[in-house]
Order: structure tokens, then C-alpha cells, then sequence
């Protein structure tokens, strides 16, 4: 049964100093068809992928926010929760920092310092992350959807692949027939959803 509060999808954004950073950063994530591992703010430094299996609608309403306070920036890629599950993803396990030791090693990836009550409380629920332990993630157009603020960001990303299709073809067609240098231009076969 469908429910407002729980998607079955995970959704990875990026960071930038501004919008175009994370733009950027998220064109150089698609055209390498990976995400790269960080340990930032993973207790133990274990290298990994990280998303939130928030809503898209609970997303557009705050997770991620505008510049220059964001933590997260509202570029991403979307993937099935099934998918990551499949491929070693889990949800993290949100506890106090002494804790952490009684953890089996294997599973240490997934720790989350949780302290909701005292003088220095932490509380990162709200983030309803998941983990996958590697060093990147590879994926196709067919395993990813691409997230983007709003149809401006999704016209910028679509004219840019054109002009980058148009420019290989103009090279091509330097050194072989102009109508064999068009069969090398690529469609643009990502699927994008826009927060507003």
C-alpha cells in the first residue's frame, strides 16, 4: 500500500559551493556513470556511498534548501531501494557513540551517532540515510533517475547534451563521412524528475 512517508526509492545528492558546483558535479557523476565513496563523518573512515530513502515531497519541502546553508544541494540520482539492497546498501543504524564498540565489525559502516538527550545532543534521523560500503557505486541510465531543482536545471542539462553531441559530431566528421559521424551521436536516455 502506498505511503506518504516511506518511498521505495533512495535518492544521492551532491554538494557545491553553489549551484552551478553541484551541477557540475552531478554532469561529471553521470558521465562517469559512478558515485565515488567518502568517509566524511563515517565513524571508523569506512568508505562509503550515501542516501536518503526520504520522500521526493518530504525532499522539495526542506531536505535540501538553498544556498550557502545547504548541506545537500537539490541535484541527485534516484535509484530503486531494491537495487541498493541487491548491492550491499542498508539503512543506517541511528545509536549513541558508545554503542558503536558492541557493533560486529562488519556492520560498524552502518553506525550514525544518535544522542537525542543531554548537553550536546545529535540528532541526524531526520536525514533517513542508507549506506552502501564500497569504494563507488557504478550504474547505467536504466538503474538511475536523474533529480534536479526545477524544468530550468532539467533544460540547461538537455541543451548541454545536445551541444556536446553536436560538438563530437563536428569532429567526427573531420575525419570520416558526415553521415557516418551522425550514427555516433548519443540520445540522451536518463530519465529526470524535478523538485518543483
Amino acid at each position: 500500500m502506498p505511503r506518504g512517508d516511506i518511498t521505495n526509492k533512495l535518492i544521492h545528492f551532491t554538494s557545491g559551493a553553489s549551484p552551478d558546483d553541484a551541477f557540475a558535479r552531478l554532469r561529471n557523476i553521470i558521465r562517469e556513470r559512478r558515485l565515488i565513496a567518502g568517509n566524511r563523518m563515517i565513524r571508523g573512515s569506512y568508505m562509503c556511498v550515501c542516501f536518503t530513502e526520504a520522500p521526493l515531497a518530504a525532499v522539495a519541502d526542506g531536505f535540501v534548501s538553498c544556498f550557502p546553508y545547504a548541506r545537500y544541494a537539490p541535484f541527485g540520482l534516484m535509484f530503486d531501494k531494491t537495487m541498493v539492497f541487491a548491492r550491499g546498501g542498508r539503512p543506517v543504524i541511528y545509536q549513541p557513540e558508545a554503542e558503536f564498540n558492541g557493533l560486529p565489525e562488519v556492520i560498524r559502516w552502518r553506525h550514525v551517532r544518535y544522542e537525542p538527550i543531554g548537553e550536546d545532543m545529535i540528532d541526524f534521523t531526520w536525514e533517513r540515510e542508507w549506506r552502501i560500503q564500497c569504494s563507488e557505486l557504478q550504474f547505467t541510465p536504466d538503474d538511475a533517475v536523474i533529480v534536479l531543482p526545477n524544468g530550468e536545471w532539467q533544460s540547461l542539462l538537455l541543451e548541454m547534451h545536445d551541444w556536446e553531441q553536436d560538438t563530437c559530431v563536428e569532429a567526427y566528421s573531420t575525419v570520416v563521412d558526415r553521415e557516418i559521424a551522425e550514427q555516433l551521436r548519443e540520445e540522451f536516455r536518463w530519465r529526470i524528475v524535478t523538485l518543483s
